[in-house]
């Protein structure tokens, strides 16, 4: 099978392509879901000349299904909720808290660990383009948008290299806009439109937010 991409800084390059209308945009602002969407959202920017920051998104599982999300919270203090599980609780239960604290504090020290003493997100009235490697169920990428609308956002843009064709529509019907260059019929995970999916660490994403930050019209909002 011919590879989609050679690696998350070639799929930016050529995502950017798709995202051209925004480029110097002063309302628009580059979103990247760490740790993936960092290195893609990196060489959007860049190519783009916006700003970059990290939008972290913590999944708040049902504590006796962990994977089925209760809803998720997000950079700047977004909370989600999803009414059609949360039905699933007992009357009175106290596990959405429980579970929302544990996932805040963890939220918490990964935006310590990526942004530092940088200024918390600043969205309202913004163009927000949230980014990501790839999209296989679009769960995180939904919860996102829902969060970045959340934030006061006057547009959402979903940004990704490649998606399966029914992740495309569950995120294409949260956003105002889907930028997305390759939309496989067969798909059966992201990192296989990848020549290298090597994990991306804490330290490349501090280090890719570090750079932003120094570039000017790339800096970090």
């Amino acid at each position: 099978m011919t590879r989609g991409y050679r690696d998350r800084c070639d799929a930016g390059k050529v995502l950017s392509e798709s995202l051209a209308a925004y480029r110097g945009d002063p309302q628009a602002i580059v979103l990247a879901l760490p740790r993936g969407g960092v290195p893609v959202a990196y060489e959007v920017a860049q190519a783009l000349g916006l700003p970059l920051d990290v939008l972290v998104v913590r999944k708040l599982g049902l504590p006796s299904q962990p994977e089925l999300a209760m809803g998720a919270v997000a950079s700047g203090g977004a909370v989600v909720l999803n009414d059609d599980v949360l039905r699933y609780l007992p009357e009175r239960s106290d596990a959405l808290e429980r579970v929302k604290a544990r996932e805040l504090e963890e939220l918490a020290r990964r935006e310590r660990l990526y942004r530092g003493d940088r200024a918390p997100l600043d969205l309202q009235g913004r163009t927000g383009i949230v980014v990501d490697d790839g999209l296989a169920t679009g769960a995180t990428m939904a919860a996102a948008l829902r969060a970045v609308r959340s934030l006061g956002a006057q547009r959402v843009v979903a940004a990704v290299p490649v998606a399966s064709p029914e992740a495309l529509e569950r995120v294409a019907a949260l956003a105002d806009e889907v930028a997305c260059p390759k939309v496989p019929a067969y798909f059966s995970a992201v990192g296989q439109w990848y020549e290298v999916f090597d994990q991306t660490g804490d330290d490349e994403v501090r280090d890719l937010l570090m750079r932003a930050a120094r570039a000017g019209d790339g800096r970090v909002a």
